[in-house]
């Protein structure tokens, strides 16, 4: 598996990383035993990067992440937790005891004296914003409970915002073949200034994976069931705020691509996840993954070739007509 270094953090992480919200069950049930067999097929897939939130199962994906890594302690693996979402998300909240809670409460989830990386998990612009909130992240490297920071965001806005200062060291961002906009100056913005990126919903919440139809339901504790309308959190994190209907017709014209213009082994989203990692400036991709063979699967879109131009093209030509219209201005 392709390392790379992630930002201002200095660690080498492979191309393709995982992402646990699936694991901490909020998906849909879990047991810890099947969310470890993800987990330990990915490791054996070569993926060193793995991300997780202290909301994610109400700590529960930070545990079972602890258990794992003690297994692994010789590997190399690099975790990256998330914080900011168990209150309210007003700016008032995001205080600096707040901070060290939510802190000492992840390293004892996940066995960790210091933690790799601690995001900002979405907050308010007005947080990204403001220099207080970065005197306070400082403050928790200086004292070694954390070795590096950086923000996890809904918009380019945000991420242009916390690209620009000094200490973030990665900055996490929805990018996929239905969000291009990061491309314009996200991406770009980041590698002049070392800033990691790490791309989340590279599947569009597993419509890129060319598997679902019109005719698709999910579980009722799905957030594909009940946030659509985004009455639970953002809308773009749930098919990157594409229309259900929209998205499938769209997905049905990528694995159109795929088809025309890669080998037959390569799935439709492996090559959506070649897509994402193949972009300049992208870090590492983090997919979910439910099951090891899907865990497998995933990686090995590390190792799908460069990607033909008429598949970037097409890519490309599907968000103009399609997709553009509904998210390029709102994110």
């Amino acid at each position: 598996m392709e390392q790379r270094t992630l930002g201002r953090t200095g660690r080498d992480v492979s191309v393709i990383g995982l992402g646990t919200w699936q694991l901490g069950a909020d998906w849909g049930e879990v047991t810890e035993e099947a969310a470890r067999t993800v987990l330990e097929a990915s490791a054996e897939a070569g993926v060193t990067f793995y991300d997780t939130a202290d909301v994610y199962g109400d700590g529960r994906s930070e545990q079972i992440l602890r258990r794992f890594l003690a297994d692994h302690a010789d590997a190399g693996l690099t975790v990256a937790t998330k914080m900011g979402r168990r209150m309210e998300q007003v700016p008032a909240n995001y205080r600096p005891d707040h901070f060290r809670a939510w802190i000492d409460r992840s390293r004892r989830n996940l066995g960790m004296d210091q933690l790799h990386l601690v995001q900002l998990h979405c907050p308010p612009s007005a947080v990204i914003d403001d220099d207080a909130t970065y005197d306070a992240l400082d403050a928790l490297v200086e004292e070694g409970s954390i070795a590096a920071y950086g923000v996890s965001v809904e918009t380019v806005g945000q991420a242009l915002s916390a690209i620009a200062r000094p200490q973030v060291a990665s900055v996490q961002v929805i990018l996929n073949a239905f969000r291009l906009k990061p491309l314009e100056q996200v991406l770009p913005s980041a590698a002049e200034a070392g800033v990691g990126i790490i791309a989340r919903v590279p599947l569009a919440s597993g419509l890129l994976s060319g598997r679902y139809d019109r005719t698709t339901t999910f579980a009722a504790d799905d957030h594909r069931s009940y946030n659509r309308d985004g009455s639970a959190f953002d809308v773009g994190e749930t098919f990157s705020g594409v229309d259900f209907e929209t998205g499938i017709a769209a997905a049905d014209e990528f694995a159109g691509l795929v088809r025309a213009h890669l080998p037959a082994e390569v799935t439709t989203a492996q090559a959506a996840l070649a897509w994402v990692a193949q972009q300049p400036g992208v870090s590492t991709v983090i997919p979910g993954a439910r099951n090891p063979a899907q865990a497998r699967s995933n990686a090995a879109a590390a190792g799908v070739g460069p990607l033909p131009e008429g598949l970037r093209d097409g890519v490309r030509r599907i968000y103009e007509e399609r997709i553009r219209a509904s998210v390029h201005d709102r994110w």
